[in-house]
């Protein structure tokens, strides 16, 4: 495979940060209305590149329909816009990063530049903004070729015609933000403020090595921080756009899209801690559709790839600026619709360059393999990319691995027996299938540790907030307990049915981001690095090449 395979959504810091500036609408100068302003906001959150639909089902009264691709998106938003001219269109990060093939080929230009057709005002940076690391987001906001692939299908990239926003990203050599905190638009006389930030949890979601020049604070303490800045201007009505979220603690709860049945996570916890100043909060990251109002404030989240809009009514008083009345909706994008004509052209001229590597077929399935985890934490297709990088680094020039594990997060679609919409037949598992489920270009490490370094390593699985369970190769196993405290025992970890010993020395294969310490596996940088393998994305499509039909295997994590 081929070098495209390492492929990877104030304070004003435009000068630093070398992008477009994005300055806010001038003072107003006309006549302030004598009658209350209606704004909508139109919000989106976790498109992850997804240009092509449908992009999967959204759950609307109980009934699961088809939505998605920003030919359909295009469409609905400009029902909403035709509502109200006082509008602006808001993403709440991961608008690119962990993408298909369409936009991932090309480093995620064909998505910037979607947005800028469909009119996109704001975008507040998610992790997966990080993916490729500052230089390269930096590159996207303002323009120019990739450095490595150059402007490919085209003679030129001009950038991003909409700010990025990042209050809570420092640059640690300035101490100043990566991106303006906020973004101001007028209607009618009265501005509205929009603080936009990150997870301060990045560095542990993205891979180290591409943000060391930066740091990421308190959200909260940020955003408090910003809204009395804004007040200071004199803009009273505020909405926060954050690429943080939240889950239902009871997801049989949920039935529509628009629910927000016993919501959970760290959102919540923020959302108690802000200013009384703040309207609403635009948020995203957990892939999850909620439509709250908590505090006082409205909380919403549009679930992924593009599948829904939020659309936000505020009614603002025109004499104080603030916000008297708010209300919002999640709607479906679905594709029952007349579709967009521009974002059909734009996504059928990037899928016809793509179109030849996308279509190729590189192994077949006898079933359907998902990513989903079992009770026990053991996801069917974790475990095969795990059996794939062990076999790309078993041999003695690629280090002699003995065991291969997988980060679960680097899992992000299903491999399916039936037939795409590419048609490429029943169990043909084609190239940009396996694209979209490892899309990062990340490569593959040897590392060597002791027997007492593996349990340790594993004992890291439950360090964070929500478990992340490590996904083995064929041979390797492990029994784990839900204890406070330990979790996992030497003499329950096995090596091709005998217990691994705490002196002996093992070699294991992991991809560059868990290498580097992502997901808090804090252990594995401090390990000796063996060798370097290939891009896993390379090394999935080799292993299926060279097996029969995939099958799901007996489960290799147990739950005593």
């Amino acid at each position: 495979m081929t070098r495209h395979l390492l492929l990877l959504c104030s304070l004003s810091l435009c000068v630093l940060a070398g992008c477009k500036d994005p300055k806010p609408d001038p003072q107003p100068t006309e006549e302030v209305s004598a009658k209350p302003v209606l704004v909508k906001i139109i919000a989106l959150n976790d498109l992850h590149g997804h240009m092509q639909g449908p992009s999967g089902k959204v759950e609307i009264s109980g009934e699961r329909v088809e939505a998605g691709g920003l030919d359909a998106l295009g469409a609905h938003l400009e029902v909403l816009r035709a509502k109200n001219p006082n509008h602006a269109m808001v993403c709440a990060g991961d608008l690119v990063g962990a993408s298909p093939l369409i936009s991932a080929l090309f480093h995620d230009e064909p998505t910037i530049e979607a947005m800028n057709r469909l009119g996109l005002d704001l975008l507040a940076v998610g992790n997966h903004e990080f993916d490729e690391g500052v230089d390269e987001l930096l590159r996207l906001q303002r323009g120019g070729c990739h450095p490595e692939d150059g402007c490919q299908g085209k003679d030129t990239y001009e950038g991003a015609k909409f700010p990025f926003l990042a209050a809570n990203v420092v640059v640690r050599e300035t101490n100043e933000t990566l991106f303006p905190a906020y973004f101001v638009k007028q209607f009618e006389g009265v501005r509205v403020g929009f603080i936009g930030l990150t997870l301060e949890g990045t560095p542990d979601t993205t891979s180290p090595a591409g943000i060391t020049s930066v740091k990421f604070l308190d959200e909260a303490e940020t955003i408090n921080a910003a809204a009395r800045a804004l007040q200071a201007e004199g803009v009273q009505a505020i909405v926060v756009v954050i690429h943080e979220g939240a889950s239902y603690k009871d997801s049989a709860a949920y039935k529509d899209i628009n629910d927000c049945p016993g919501l959970v996570g760290p959102i919540v916890e923020i959302n108690s801690k802000l200013d009384p100043s703040i309207d609403a909060i635009v948020a995203g990251h957990t892939h999850q559709a909620f439509n709250c109002e908590l505090e006082g404030r409205l909380l919403t989240s549009a679930k992924s790839y593009g599948r829904i809009l939020t659309e936000i009514d505020l009614v603002i008083d025109p004499a104080t600026g603030d916000v008297i009345k708010k209300s919002a909706t999640n709607v479906a994008t679905t594709r029952d619709i007349e579709l967009h004509p521009e974002m059909v052209a734009h996504i059928g001229r990037y899928a016809e360059l793509v179109g030849p590597l996308a279509n190729t077929s590189v192994g077949r399935a006898g079933a359907d393999i998902l990513r989903a985890a079992d009770e026990a934490g053991y996801s069917q297709l974790g475990g095969i990319i795990a059996d794939a990088q062990l076999a790309a680094t078993q041999s003695p020039d690629m280090g002699g691995a003995q065991i291969a594990l997988m980060n679960p997060g680097g899992v992000r679609d299903d491999i399916l027996f039936a037939s795409s919409a590419a048609n490429e037949g029943d169990g043909i598992i084609s190239y940009q299938e396996i694209f979209s489920v490892q899309p990062f270009g990340n490569t593959l490490v040897v590392l060597e540790l002791t027997g007492t370094q593996l349990e340790a390593l594993l004992e890291q699985q439950w360090a964070q907030e929500r478990a992340r369970l490590l996904q083995p190769s064929a041979g390797f196993s492990y029994t784990w307990r839900d204890t406070p405290g330990d979790h996992i025992a030497i003499e329950d970890i096995s090596l091709h049915g005998t217990p691994i010993s705490p002196d002996a020395t093992y070699r294991i294969s992991v991809n560059s981001f868990l290498a580097a310490g992502g997901d808090g596996f804090t252990i594995l940088p401090t390990l000796k690095q063996v060798a370097g393998g290939p891009v896993d994305v390379d090394a999935f499509a080799t292993y299926l090449s060279t097996r029969g039909e995939l099958t799901p295997q007996p489960p290799r994590i147990k739950k005593r």
